[in-house]
């Protein structure tokens, strides 16, 4: 078996499709400040065009095409594992103390750094606008359409579906399959039938799931990493990113020393262990899912990771990481606070202490049940926005402007999300007595195999 090192090459990847990227970012520029604007659109519909837009009818896409198989391959069984792993990790704990323990602390962790990780964007927010960071002149920008704003509690409602069928056959229902994983896990428990089809079933399918998706992450991930990053960069609108180059540069600083800084100290604080190791062995999640810009398709590499390089036991894993990618965003979070406090100082509104806690709330209510896909965030940041009342006419010109330079933003703060989860997972497993610290602690780089 031919030994393959995932984590190198979804590292060369990544630079590779960020290089290439922003040489063909330059390349448009130049090609449409010389006058050549139809070179571009043609290289544009050969290589990046998305195929299912109406100007992409005759487009061939190669690279859009390519990332977008791998993306619908990770996210096909996404309902199917987070359902079928809660199920898993509940029946697994047959003393209903333990469940309880383990709910409160997984849930105590999610919390505590969410209120750190939205403390810490209140304060950035607030230093950058009462320095008049935020205070640049633009003009009304077309294109802030297609997001609707709805109250944040729904999410609440919306999590017991009127239909079991109707409720796990959308990938955005990720918080109602874990409701029903936890719901069928309780029910067979208290059945306690060791012979039960429906678990011997369940069992089955989470194994073909994971099996499943091992194999087109190892195989397949670093050719659709480096797909999905070129094209990103590729297409994106350097005009967009001058107007609002300090919100851009602030938010993504903001992020990456949360995502090295504040996760070292919760990891730290909250299990006493070394951090460097735990940001040492997820590091290539992290990469990972800056690729996809999906906490979905990044929850099997997370999984793995986090069992094998990381000692935390599979049952606190299979329960955390789902539960996690639904309620735990604090990369979310973070960018919507940012966002909303960039477009008040734009729009020229007045933002008291009442009024940032307030949106801190909101960000934390809006982020959770947000579908865990690519082009979440905007929806969140319109509700935010609405329930605030920023709404004047240059605040809808702010939010189209965030909506044009947001994707590289929403696939780092996706890194933010996952990396949380697993920092929540070593700590409950640490707390329970059930984390293996030989594997924590060794710094060997295990080369990642599949058998297939």
């Amino acid at each position: 078996m031919k030994k393959n090192n995932l984590t190198k090459k979804i590292f060369y990847a990544l630079v590779l499709g960020v290089t290439m990227g922003v040489a063909f970012l330059f390349l448009r520029e130049n090609l449409i400040a010389q006058g050549k604007e139809s070179v571009w659109n043609t290289i544009n519909s050969i290589l990046f065009q998305d195929i299912t837009k109406t100007e992409g009818a005759k487009s061939f896409g190669i690279f859009y095409i390519i990332g977008q198989l791998f993306i619908n391959a990770l996210q096909l069984v996404i309902i199917p594992m987070v359902f079928t792993s809660i199920i898993i990790a509940v029946t697994s704990i047959q003393d209903s103390k333990s469940l309880k323990r383990i709910s409160y602390k997984t849930f105590l962790g999610f919390g505590l750094s969410s209120v750190l990780a939205l403390l810490y964007a209140s304060i950035v927010g607030m230093i950058a606008y009462k320095a008049n960071l935020f205070s640049v002149a633009i003009n009304k920008v077309s294109g802030a359409g297609g997001a609707t704003s709805s109250n944040p509690l729904l999410i609440i409602i919306k999590a017991i579906p009127q239909n079991i069928i109707a409720g796990l056959s959308n990938n955005g229902n990720v918080l109602v399959a874990v409701f029903l994983g936890i719901s069928v896990g309780l029910v067979l428990n208290t059945m306690n039938d060791e012979n039960s089809v429906v678990k011997k079933g369940i069992l089955e399918l989470n194994k073909i799931s994971q099996i499943f998706l091992t194999f087109i992450i190892n195989k397949f991930a670093p050719i659709a990493i480096f797909s999905l990053l070129m094209r990103t960069f590729a297409i994106y609108g350097i005009g967009y990113l001058q107007i609002a180059s300090i919100y851009f540069v602030l938010t993504a600083i903001t992020l990456i020393v949360f995502l090295i800084l504040g996760y070292s100290f919760i990891i730290w604080i909250s299990t006493g262990l070394n951090p460097i190791h735990f940001m040492k062995k997820i590091s290539n999640v992290a990469m990972f899912a800056f690729s996809t810009s999906s906490s979905a398709a990044s929850l099997p590499l997370n999984t793995k990771t986090t069992i094998e390089k990381l000692g935390v036991d599979e049952t606190t894993t299979s329960f955390v990481l789902p539960m996690g990618m639904t309620v735990n965003m604090n990369g979310t979070a973070i960018m919507q606070v940012l966002a909303t406090l960039f477009i008040a100082g734009v729009a020229g509104y007045e933002i008291t202490v009442f009024n940032l806690a307030t949106i801190s709330l909101l960000a934390l209510l809006a982020s959770i049940g947000t579908p865990a896909a690519p082009g979440s965030g905007a929806i969140i940041l319109f509700t935010i926005l609405t329930g605030m009342g920023y709404s004047n006419e240059i605040a809808v010109s702010a939010y189209a402007i965030i909506l044009g330079i947001n994707r590289p933003l929403e696939m780092l703060l996706t890194s933010l999300n996952v990396v949380g989860d697993s920092a929540v997972a070593v700590y409950v497993s640490k707390s329970e007595g059930k984390l293996d610290h030989d594997i924590y602690h060794s710094l060997e780089n295990k080369e990642e195999k599949i058998k297939i």
